[in-house]
């Protein structure tokens, strides 16, 4: 596996953003995390999912409207990309999966319950993180469907370096050209709306 040490605003080419190493010394990163990075372009606002506004409810701090004193994507330092290895190996380490066998009439978002689904995992990432100093701006829950057609909630940590997905059926955190998902909706930074993706297709993940 092949490590680099700092990650660097790259060149944009060809609507692509990629990973330049620039120092010798080597921090970890994916191979994943190393090729063209495709940033998720948003679409259509539309109506959030109806377990998210329950979600919402539930806990009101998790969901309020931060003010964006500087918007668009956060830097990925290396303290940064240590935050996002160490909270989804511990979350999904700590949760252990249960399905949900109700569908959407038992559908519940809880943050860092010792049982749950995929939402589970993706709201207590995204807790984590907040609680870490990480802006909510850069931290979006997604609704994607699988390849048997299940619908799947991850998390999508947005950086200068590209958008990531954090998901509890890997380990590994990947770029979100990388995953072999239909993008459905996603929310909108500081706003209880969320959005339509532009490119829904399925990607095939190489790695």
């Amino acid at each position: 596996m092949r490590k680099i040490t700092t990650l660097a605003l790259g060149v944009i080419a060809a609507g692509l953003t990629w990973f330049e190493p620039v120092h010798a010394r080597l921090l970890g990163m994916p191979m994943g995390l190393q090729s063209a990075i495709q940033r998720i372009k948003l679409e259509t606002p539309t109506l959030p999912p109806m377990a998210y506004t329950q979600f919402c409810l539930r806990y009101r701090d998790e969901c309020r409207t931060r003010p964006m004193f500087r918007g668009g994507p956060v830097r990925l330092t290396e303290d940064r990309w240590g935050d996002l290895k160490e909270v989804n190996q511990m979350v999904n380490r700590e949760i252990a999966p249960e399905r949900n066998e109700l569908g959407l009439a038992g559908e519940q978002w809880v943050i860092n319950p010792a049982r749950g689904d995929c939402n589970d995992y993706a709201v207590s990432k995204r807790h984590e993180l907040l609680a870490r100093g990480w802006p909510a701006r850069a931290l979006l829950l997604s609704e994607v469907v699988v390849n048997s057609g299940e619908h799947h909630l991850i998390l999508v940590v947005r950086t200068t370096s590209g958008d990531l997905v954090l998901d509890n059926m890997t380990s590994q955190i990947k770029p979100w050209s990388r995953v072999p998902y239909r993008w459905v909706r996603m929310q909108m930074p500081n706003s209880k709306l969320w959005t339509t993706i532009a490119s829904s297709r399925v990607w095939v993940a190489s790695d």
